[in-house]
């Protein structure tokens, strides 16, 4: 019986480490636009739809 040894090829771990990385800050800026985006919609909203669903101005910068 023979085991087989498999070695990654020079450099794969470094570019998975990159595209990791990519991949990561590419979701930070989707959830930033996101929120950016829904920011924007609560913004323009009035003062007594912000109440009927339970939000003041003040709760928009958290978002």
């Amino acid at each position: 019986m023979t085991t087989a040894n498999i070695h990654a090829p020079l450099g794969a771990v470094t570019v998975l480490r990159v595209v990791d990385a990519m991949t990561s800050v590419k979701s930070s800026i989707i959830e930033w636009y996101e929120a950016r985006e829904t920011r924007k919609a609560l913004e323009r909203l009035t003062d007594a739809q912000l109440d009927d669903i339970g939000m003041s101005r003040a709760d928009i910068a958290k978002i």
